[in-house]
């Protein structure tokens, strides 16, 4: 089996060059891929526009309506950071089922694994509001028709910003399980750790908020200490990422230190939970570096570890956190 990459130039029609959400995002991106050695390897595909009745049930009438409309006249902002181009409508449903596609040929078995390389990204979209660069939640969506088949999935978001739309569209479920490690205080402001899940969905959300100059030491002992053994247990069918690399020390909207070669080590610890394994694209707006941060995680994805200089200083004393979180989780998981 291979490991699938779902793409499409349409994506580059969602473009604003003086935002940091921008076309040369995955272009550059592109780009690594092409002068790596692990090109051959990698079974391109492309994916089709969703259609609209699937968002409707994620996202409420208004906000599918409103991107709409921005979309079929010249384009426009929902808010100060979110911008709708001219036929975002068809790009962004383009994007979301670029994610779906992915997940249904992993959980087929036509795909070993895959990486959704879509835009514009999604974890910040809740059910009434586009928000965070973010028009639809692509992440949200694939989970939520897999949960249809019966499945049960594991969500990791490893993006600086929590992802406030997921956790809020998981909220109260226990068929997902959502974790985040994320930058706080920073935007948007949610993913406290006493955010866990309410009703049925009550310890399904984990949240760990990192301050400023946590890296790799720091993340790996979450994951070692709590996200991984809590995964275990929960015996996923499938493993979700929100890809966001701005959590790379050199982001230009970041603050947490991990290095390009970390973002391999994340999908070797969570392979070990579950194989089937599938990323999208969320933040990174460093033009040098989030194609290194891809290349490093595909390579493990496809078992050839690709080392990258890459290194910088952090403050990886976690334990206190660690220590809230545990007390807030230990009644619903063995921690």
């Amino acid at each position: 089996m291979t490991t699938q990459i779902v793409y499409s130039e349409e994506f580059n029609k969602h473009n604003n060059p003086g935002h940091p959400e921008n076309a040369q995002r995955l272009n550059a991106m592109i780009n690594e891929i092409n002068k790596s050695a692990i090109k051959s390897k990698l079974d391109f595909i492309k994916p089709e526009i969703l259609p609209e009745k699937i968002l409707y049930e994620t996202h409420s009438e208004w906000m599918i309506e409103n991107i709409k409309n921005l979309s079929l006249e010249e384009g426009g902002w929902i808010d100060l950071d979110t911008y709708v181009c001219q036929s975002d409508y068809e790009t962004a449903r383009l994007a979301a089922d670029g994610m779906l596609q992915a997940c249904n040929n992993v959980l087929n078995q036509d795909a070993e694994n895959a990486f959704a390389l879509v835009r514009p990204p999604g974890h910040h979209a809740t059910i009434n509001h586009s928000m965070g660069f973010c028009l639809f939640n692509n992440i949200a969506i694939a989970a939520n028709q897999i949960t249809k088949k019966g499945k049960k999935i594991l969500i990791y978001d490893f993006d600086v910003h929590h992802g406030n739309g997921t956790q809020e569209i998981f909220y109260n479920r226990n068929d997902v399980l959502y974790q985040s490690t994320h930058l706080s205080p920073h935007y948007p402001g949610t993913g406290n750790i006493d955010e866990i899940g309410k009703d049925e969905g009550k310890g399904y959300t984990m949240n760990a908020p990192l301050y400023y100059g946590k890296g790799d030491k720091a993340v790996s002992k979450i994951l070692d200490e709590i996200f991984l053994p809590v995964a275990k247990q929960f015996k996923p069918d499938i493993i979700l990422f929100s890809a966001g690399y701005d959590s790379h020390h050199m982001d230009t909207l970041g603050g947490l230190k991990l290095t390009a070669n970390f973002y391999g080590k994340i999908i070797e610890k969570y392979q070990k939970i579950q194989p089937k394994i599938v990323l999208t694209l969320e933040g990174g707006y460093n033009l040098n570096w989030i194609g290194k941060c891809l290349i490093s995680q595909l390579g493990q994805m496809i078992n050839q570890k690709i080392k990258i200089k890459d290194s910088t200083a952090e403050n990886s004393n976690i334990d206190e956190i660690i220590a809230k979180l545990k007390n807030k989780l230990k009644k619903y998981w063995e921690i």
